[in-house]
């Protein structure tokens, strides 16, 4: 008879497949702010959550509500970050992807509004913004694809942090097992 194929296997389920909820601190994503609105916030804490290269940062705002966001390279405990049309284009801050200029690098990208990121969400990744377009703005991904999305869409400037977490080599075979079974 044979084995089933392992395609077959995951779509049945089974805890084998499914991911661990232990060690999850929260879903790391933009607080549901308004477009119009401008929000200010401070990080607070970096922490590490199980499963995920790239650190959060625990980010309390103005009002008073906290959320957790991907941290960009140099992000530190103290460091501001702005939410809104408004913003500055420095690391860290959440601006839309119109009102970013040609040539920015952005991460944790929307692919539609209010999702809270999508594209460009693991550690050392980042895409860049090619143009601007009556159809919407083109932005350059990673791979070499292009993908154009809808200018309100919010984007992170900078690259994710936590790259190169797994780009060394292992001297042993036993090192690299150990690597694959601690990641789980």
């Amino acid at each position: 008879m044979g084995k089933r194929p392992l395609v077959r296997r995951r779509g049945r389920g089974g805890l084998q497949f499914r991911v661990a909820a232990t060690g999850k601190i929260a879903p790391a994503k933009y607080p549901s702010f308004e477009l119009s609105e401008n929000h200010e916030g401070e990080i607070i804490d970096l922490v590490h959550e199980r499963g995920r290269d790239v650190p959060l940062a625990k980010v309390r705002f103005n009002d008073g509500s906290t959320s957790f966001i991907p941290a960009v390279l140099g992000a530190k405990v103290g460091s501001h970050i702005q939410f809104g049309l408004k913003s500055k284009i420095d690391d860290g801050n959440v601006i839309s992807i119109q009102n970013i200029p040609d040539g920015t690098t952005v991460c944790n990208i929307e692919k539609q509004f209010g999702d809270g990121g999508s594209f460009m969400k693991s550690a050392g990744t980042s895409a860049t913004v090619f143009s601007h377009e009556d159809k919407g703005v083109t932005i350059k991904l990673r791979s070499g694809k292009f993908t154009t999305l809808n200018p309100k869409n919010r984007a992170m400037i900078g690259t994710l942090s936590g790259g190169g977490a797994v780009s060394y080599t292992h001297l042993r075979a036993h090192e690299t097992r150990h690597d694959l079974v601690c990641r789980l």
